[in-house]
């Protein structure tokens, strides 16, 4: 049997850190939101002749063979492949490879969509039935076994489902709301750089909460700016209102480069005043900070001319699209 899965990545526009547990219970009405994009992680799961257990990774050229399922556990080797393959458990005998195409240390949420592909394809190879939400509630936890610090919510859903989402962090739970939205329409008003430098999101995240939970103040009224941010660009969303998105992004970066002095770098600013130059207006990292890539807006029309301007300065702009569905699996081979 051979299965095949793919999740997109994704932009996240404000809230994020917010949507760490317990973090986002100590406000009041949290949410984040972001929009998938068509740079996703993928897996490739297959059955083999032997008892052997195969785990390969495309993006950093590492394989790893086991004898058994337990081995899986105790391993330093391909962690999150290899915590994703014993919680499952196929029967022995499997090979599984993976890739993704967003830049390393992108802040696009690169390791929470190739997590949710994985999970996606043993939930078919393995006949688990598990339905989305228990997928991502798998994903989170597994991922928090492995960075050795707890993990955010907000990622795994843009995989799972694809569009532009409103994660609500309640009490209750944790829901989304799929906004309408025109994708192609939305996708013309931002552009997507790589600054060049990979960033660590357990670093700064868990920085952030720890700090947050001992009552710093400061960190406490930066998260209130971010979730103010965030119903701001809900609401232009919902209304379609998007010059209203600018304003709303600008400060969610302001308040975000107060939560740690590693959030923004020099690179970082240089690249959005140039950006502004050229006429972009909104702009903030993506993911936790220190590096990855940022998201920019442009007036309606100005995407192209903007992005051949700053391509010809040799900034590294990202081709994308809004990704309007989540993680897919098909069987390549019963």
């Amino acid at each position: 049997m051979i299965v095949e899965s793919s999740a997109p990545t994704r932009v996240d526009l404000a809230g994020g850190t917010v949507d760490i547990w317990p973090l986002y219970l100590f406000h009041q009405d949290s949410i984040t939101v972001n929009f998938a994009i068509s740079l996703p992680a993928r897996c490739r799961l297959s059955s083999r002749p032997d008892n052997k257990i195969l785990l390969r990774s495309l993006d950093t050229k590492e394989s790893a063979e086991f004898d058994g399922l337990e081995s899986l556990w105790s391993t330093d080797r391909l962690r999150m492949l290899a915590r994703l393959a014993y919680f499952f458990k196929p029967n022995p005998g499997f090979e599984i490879s993976t890739g993704g195409t967003a830049p390393a240390g992108s802040g696009l949420a690169g390791s929470s969509a190739l997590n949710i592909a994985i999970c996606g394809a043993l939930n078919l190879f393995t006949g688990a039935g598990y339905d989305p939400e228990k997928l991502i509630q798998i994903a989170k936890n597994v991922e928090a076994q492995v960075i050795s610090v707890p993990t955010g919510d907000q990622d795994f859903y843009p995989a799972t489902y694809g569009g532009v989402s409103a994660i609500y962090l309640t009490p209750k739970g944790v829901f989304r709301e799929e906004l309408p939205v025109d994708l192609d329409r939305l996708a013309r008003r931002f552009i997507l750089i790589y600054s060049g430098q990979q960033r660590n999101s357990g670093i700064n995240n868990w920085d952030v909460m720890k700090r947050h939970i001992d009552g710093d103040s400061k960190v406490f009224e930066s998260f209130e700016g971010i979730i103010h941010a965030a119903r701001k660009i809900v609401v232009a969303l919902r209304s379609g209102n998007f010059d209203a998105i600018d304003a709303a992004l600008e400060e969610e970066w302001f308040h975000r480069r107060l939560l740690s002095d590693g959030i923004t770098t020099p690179e970082i600013e240089e690249i959005i005043t140039r950006a502004r130059k050229l006429g972009a207006g909104g702009a903030k990292i993506c993911g936790a900070g220190g590096g990855g890539c940022m998201v920019i807006t442009v007036p309606e029309g100005r995407r192209q001319s903007v992005e051949e301007k700053l391509r010809e300065a040799g900034v590294h702009v990202i081709d994308y699209k809004i990704a309007p569905r989540g993680v897919e699996v098909k069987v390549i081979e019963s």
